[in-house]
Protein backbone atom coordinates (compact mmCIF):
# COMPACT_ATOMS: atom_id res chain seq x y z
CA UNK A 1 0.00 0.00 0.00
CA UNK A 2 1.37 3.31 -0.30
CA UNK A 3 1.33 5.94 1.87
CA UNK A 4 2.42 9.47 1.81
CA UNK A 5 5.80 10.96 3.48
CA UNK A 6 3.91 13.49 5.36
CA UNK A 7 2.16 10.65 7.08
CA UNK A 8 5.20 8.26 7.48
CA UNK A 9 6.72 11.24 8.95
CA UNK A 10 3.53 11.25 11.59
CA UNK A 11 3.79 7.89 11.79
CA UNK A 12 7.35 7.67 12.50
CA UNK A 13 6.89 10.72 15.41
CA UNK A 14 4.30 9.03 17.29
CA UNK A 15 6.12 5.87 17.54
CA UNK A 16 9.20 7.72 19.02
CA UNK A 17 6.98 9.73 21.39
CA UNK A 18 5.54 6.50 22.81
CA UNK A 19 8.83 5.52 23.48
CA UNK A 20 9.73 8.33 24.64
CA UNK A 21 6.66 8.59 26.76
CA UNK A 22 4.85 5.38 27.10
CA UNK A 23 1.87 7.74 25.10
CA UNK A 24 1.49 9.70 21.80
CA UNK A 25 -0.38 13.25 22.32
CA UNK A 26 -1.35 15.05 19.39
CA UNK A 27 0.53 18.41 21.03
CA UNK A 28 3.66 16.54 21.46
CA UNK A 29 3.76 15.26 17.80
CA UNK A 30 2.95 19.10 16.40
CA UNK A 31 6.66 19.77 18.93
CA UNK A 32 8.32 17.12 17.41
CA UNK A 33 7.31 17.52 13.95
CA UNK A 34 7.40 21.58 14.00
CA UNK A 35 3.64 21.76 12.65
CA UNK A 36 0.69 23.63 14.11
CA UNK A 37 -1.83 22.07 15.80
CA UNK A 38 -4.69 22.05 13.28
CA UNK A 39 -2.14 20.55 10.98
CA UNK A 40 -1.65 17.74 13.45
CA UNK A 41 -5.72 17.56 13.67
CA UNK A 42 -6.16 17.01 10.00
CA UNK A 43 -3.54 14.29 9.69
CA UNK A 44 -4.72 12.21 12.66
CA UNK A 45 -8.04 11.89 11.21
CA UNK A 46 -6.75 10.77 7.95
CA UNK A 47 -4.54 8.45 9.73
CA UNK A 48 -7.43 7.04 11.75
CA UNK A 49 -9.78 6.74 8.40
CA UNK A 50 -7.06 4.75 7.40
CA UNK A 51 -6.79 2.67 9.84
CA UNK A 52 -3.07 3.57 10.73
CA UNK A 53 -4.35 5.28 14.55
CA UNK A 54 -7.16 5.10 16.99
CA UNK A 55 -7.92 7.98 19.40
CA UNK A 56 -9.51 7.04 22.98
CA UNK A 57 -11.80 9.96 24.35
CA UNK A 58 -8.70 11.93 26.23
CA UNK A 59 -7.02 12.37 22.81
CA UNK A 60 -4.33 9.81 23.56
CA UNK A 61 -3.45 8.09 19.87
CA UNK A 62 -2.64 4.42 19.50
CA UNK A 63 -1.00 3.26 16.70
CA UNK A 64 -2.87 -0.01 14.76
CA UNK A 65 -1.00 -2.48 13.80
CA UNK A 66 -0.44 -1.49 10.48
CA UNK A 67 -0.12 2.16 11.45
CA UNK A 68 2.89 0.30 13.92
CA UNK A 69 4.62 -1.75 11.08
CA UNK A 70 5.15 1.32 9.15
CA UNK A 71 6.37 3.55 11.83
CA UNK A 72 8.46 0.81 12.74
CA UNK A 73 9.64 0.19 9.21
CA UNK A 74 10.81 3.99 9.30
CA UNK A 75 12.40 4.12 12.42
CA UNK A 76 14.39 1.38 11.88
CA UNK A 77 15.93 3.11 8.36
CA UNK A 78 16.09 6.36 9.89
CA UNK A 79 18.42 4.80 12.82
CA UNK A 80 20.40 2.81 10.42
CA UNK A 81 21.03 5.07 7.68
CA UNK A 82 21.84 8.41 10.39
CA UNK A 83 24.49 5.46 11.62
CA UNK A 84 25.87 4.88 8.02
CA UNK A 85 26.27 8.37 7.23
CA UNK A 86 28.26 9.37 10.60
CA UNK A 87 30.54 6.07 9.77
CA UNK A 88 30.80 8.17 6.40
CA UNK A 89 32.30 10.56 8.37
CA UNK A 90 29.27 12.80 7.89
CA UNK A 91 28.32 14.67 11.35
CA UNK A 92 25.42 13.79 13.27
CA UNK A 93 22.82 16.79 12.69
CA UNK A 94 23.60 16.50 8.92
CA UNK A 95 23.48 12.50 9.40
CA UNK A 96 20.06 13.13 11.02
CA UNK A 97 18.64 15.08 8.85
CA UNK A 98 19.75 13.26 5.40
CA UNK A 99 18.72 10.14 6.60
CA UNK A 100 14.99 11.89 7.68
CA UNK A 101 15.13 12.56 3.70
CA UNK A 102 16.34 9.28 2.36
CA UNK A 103 14.17 7.05 4.41
CA UNK A 104 11.33 8.16 2.32
CA UNK A 105 12.48 8.43 -0.95
CA UNK A 106 14.98 4.90 -1.84
CA UNK A 107 13.61 1.63 -2.70
CA UNK A 108 13.44 -1.71 -0.35
CA UNK A 109 15.97 -2.59 -3.14
CA UNK A 110 18.59 0.18 -2.77
CA UNK A 111 18.41 0.12 0.63
CA UNK A 112 18.77 -3.62 1.18
CA UNK A 113 21.98 -3.02 -1.26
CA UNK A 114 23.23 -0.64 1.20
CA UNK A 115 22.76 -2.27 4.44
CA UNK A 116 24.76 -5.34 2.70
CA UNK A 117 27.36 -3.11 1.52
CA UNK A 118 27.63 -1.91 4.69
CA UNK A 119 27.83 -4.84 6.72
CA UNK A 120 29.81 -7.29 4.05
CA UNK A 121 32.08 -4.61 2.73
CA UNK A 122 32.49 -1.55 5.09
CA UNK A 123 31.87 -3.88 8.34
CA UNK A 124 29.60 -1.35 9.50
CA UNK A 125 26.27 -1.56 11.28
CA UNK A 126 26.70 -4.65 12.96
CA UNK A 127 24.29 -7.64 13.38
CA UNK A 128 21.66 -5.40 15.59
CA UNK A 129 20.75 -3.94 12.47
CA UNK A 130 17.38 -4.07 11.96
CA UNK A 131 17.62 -2.99 8.22
CA UNK A 132 18.21 -6.63 6.67
CA UNK A 133 15.49 -8.27 8.89
CA UNK A 134 13.00 -9.72 6.71
CA UNK A 135 13.55 -7.42 3.71
CA UNK A 136 17.09 -9.68 2.99
CA UNK A 137 14.50 -12.68 2.87
CA UNK A 138 11.79 -11.73 0.76
CA UNK A 139 14.32 -9.64 -1.50
CA UNK A 140 16.19 -13.21 -2.70
CA UNK A 141 12.89 -15.25 -2.73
Amino acid sequence: MQILRAAEDYLEAMLMMQQKHGYIRSIDIAEQLGVTKPSVTYTTKRLRENGYITMDRDGLITLTPSGMDIASRMLDRHHTLTKFLMELGVDAKTAEEDACKMEHDISEQTYTALCRHAIGKLGILGEDNAGLGETAETDEN
